[in-house]
């Protein structure tokens, strides 16, 4: 699919005017984790803004309600603020959308992210979601790679084809360069398992992008890059 970038990411005046912050927990200065992404295609027009050091906000109008739904839960157990505007051929029907939203989102967290200097780079937890229970283990490693193992068992929920939850999150390992492992333990609900699935990614996320106090100055690495 040909795609152009209309734009990348750039501070805001307030955030260029203030590079840094204070990190309380690792008493040091980090730089300010934020980025804006904007992405056009013939099918997609999207726009993402991440930061990844926010209080969980969420502002996320896909046209994809189930979409939106699972973007407040990363931004919620995540402790991430994320704008996520997009529009497209839903008409045709919410795959490409699903896919670009991703693709975006994903751009603008490896932006945010920077050189990954002083991240604790792994994350892993296990979300329950009443008969449900997955898995998420990831490491932001410079290497995209997905092991996908969810056993969704009905086509939709609501909607939403839940093929796409697959996509979505092809679509994030592939822009984020990060390593994800995806496992269900437990789930006869469609609904609970893919929210479960989101709930978990995002409080691994959220272990992973934290800043380790012990070398918050070093790349998590002993390459010495990611």
């Amino acid at each position: 699919m040909q795609t152009r970038d209309l734009a990348s990411s750039s501070p805001s005046e307030s955030e260029a005017l203030t590079p840094s912050r204070f990190n309380s927990s690792a008493n040091i200065m980090v730089p300010n984790r934020c980025a804006s992404v904007s992405r056009a295609t013939k099918e997609t027009d999207v726009h993402v803004s991440v930061n990844l050091d926010g209080q969980g906000r969420c502002a996320a109008d896909t046209g994809i309600p189930f979409l939106d739904h699972m973007l407040h839960q990363i931004a919620s157990h995540g402790l991430l603020d994320l704008d996520v505007k997009s529009t497209g051929d839903l008409e045709i029907d919410d795959h490409h959308s699903n896919e670009d939203v991703g693709i975006t989102l994903g751009q603008a967290i490896q932006e945010a992210l920077g050189d990954r200097k002083g991240i604790v780079r792994f994350g892993h937890f296990i979300a329950p979601l009443d008969e449900a229970l997955v898995q998420v283990t990831l490491d932001f490693s410079g290497r995209p790679h997905l092991s996908y193992g969810l056993d969704i068992p009905t086509q939709r929920v609501g909607t939403y084809d839940t093929q796409l939850v697959r996509e979505f999150f092809v679509a994030i390992v592939n822009h984020t360069q990060m390593t994800l492992h995806i496992r269900q333990l437990d789930g006869i609900n469609s609904h609970h398992i893919i929210e479960a699935t989101f709930k978990a990614f995002a409080r691994a996320m959220r272990m992973a992008i934290e800043i380790d106090p012990r070398r918050a100055h070093a790349i998590p690495s002993s390459k010495g890059v990611l």
